[in-house]
């Protein structure tokens, strides 16, 4: 089997699921006060430390999360409560038009639910959001702006968003600035700095650690109101039994993909490029979606690619038949394909976004690998374009 789908999920790292099993066979609740209660605990401020560390931020920073998506949820809908209930007037949501679904639904929600004015902002054909955009569109109505959400890469193409300048740009206008670096972190550097994000969202099983844990990174200062109440075990901000071994595992993960990164990322880069070449060379009509591979622009493990004429779909199950597991550009609500909203916002008609795969490597990847794909790609290529064809021709 050849894995090539690392931005779903990647392979535990042996370090993380000795962590994790070593935490298992004991027992202990972290918020016990005998024996057993404080030594999770302690597992728990450890691994908060851990993570703290290598994001450059305090412990009391990092709250713990079930992953990635409840802490989208956690950041966006407290952030916006909060806000509201000091200033009603700000209802302004400001997100980039490219986000993953756990933001995009949330401000959706935001928008039907609780009165939110949502905004998506312009990206180019890279997928970029400039600067300039989120000015122009908080100067609008600075006054009315309750939040701005961009993702520090996409989730799809890759791109690396500006979100230094990003998050400058809101604080130059008192405007708190999310970031969902979910797929950044562990890859390329994450920190939040002086006039960085004030809220940031990573999760442990894109680095090498398991499901179900996450974490949210949120900034001194910053209020959030709880989306869920009960014991209130993390800041107030998230209540539920931690999941111990799960933080601890996680903490594991981080610290080596951190450690590993500068390496780990010129590595992945030279084979994403490999990549590349070689599907163009076998499929000279490919066409690579996002930033280009010279520069700091791109992921350095993500590929994505359109192939004109064919499915997207159709791609994907028939690399899968030959042992080759990727991922499809495009969502599929109610059984129902849709292209991407992703490529779509960076001006791809219906049908460029609907023949796209995305191809990402992880800490497992190599250049059997690549060599399996390349292998594979022109025949599932050639059979899918007549299959296309076929479809066209008899109008199914």
């Amino acid at each position: 089997m050849t894995y090539l789908d690392h931005a779903a999920t990647t392979p535990m790292r042996p370090e993380a699921l000795a962590a994790y099993a070593a935490v298992l066979a004991d027992t202990g609740n972290a918020s016990s006060l005998h024996a057993s209660g404080r030594r999770a605990r302690r597992i728990v401020e450890e691994s908060r430390e851990t993570l703290a560390s290598v994001l450059g931020v305090r412990p009391s920073d990092v709250v713990f999360t079930g992953g990635g998506t409840e802490g989208d949820n956690l950041a966006l809908k407290g952030l916006y409560w909060a806000r509201r209930r000091v200033e009603p007037a700000r209802r302004r949501v400001l997100v980039s038009a490219v986000e993953h679904r756990a933001v995009l639904d949330t401000v959706q929600w935001l928008g039907a639910e609780q009165g939110a004015e949502v905004e998506l902002l312009d990206v180019d054909a890279a997928g970029t959001v400039h600067p300039d955009t989120l000015a122009a569109a908080i100067e609008r109505d600075p006054a009315a702006v309750a939040l701005v959400s961009v993702m520090w890469a996409n989730s799809e193409v890759g791109t690396v968003e500006p979100v230094a300048e990003l998050a400058a740009v809101a604080h130059r206008h008192g405007v708190p600035f999310h970031t969902d670096a979910v797929q950044a972190f562990g890859q390329i550097p994450v920190t939040v700095g002086e006039d960085g994000p004030d809220a940031i969202i990573v999760s442990a099983h894109k680095i090498g650690g398991p499901v179900g844990v996450g974490a949210l990174v949120v900034r001194r200062g910053l209020a959030l109101e709880p989306l869920t109440h009960g014991g209130g075990q993390e800041r107030d901000i998230r209540s539920g039994t931690l999941n111990t071994a799960g933080v601890a595992a996680f903490a594991a993960a981080a610290s080596i993909a951190c450690a590993q990164a500068p390496r780990e990322s010129v590595r992945l880069a030279a084979l994403r490029d490999r990549l590349v070449r070689r599907v163009q060379e076998k499929v000279p009509g490919a066409v690579l979606n996002g930033a280009g591979l010279s520069g700091s622009q791109r992921l350095p493990g993500n590929t994505h690619l359109t192939f004109p004429g064919c499915e997207g779909d159709s791609l994907l199950m028939l690399l899968d038949a030959r042992g080759i597991e990727c991922s499809t550009g495009s969502a599929c609500s109610a059984g129902v394909a849709r292209p991407s909203h992703v490529l779509l916002a960076m001006g791809a008609s219906e049908e460029h976004a609907r023949g796209s795969l995305r191809f990402s490597l992880g800490h497992t990847s190599c250049a059997a690998d690549v060599d399996a794909l390349v292998e594979a790609i022109g025949p599932v290529v050639e059979r899918a374009s007549r299959a296309g064809a076929l479809a066209g021709m008899t109008g199914a």
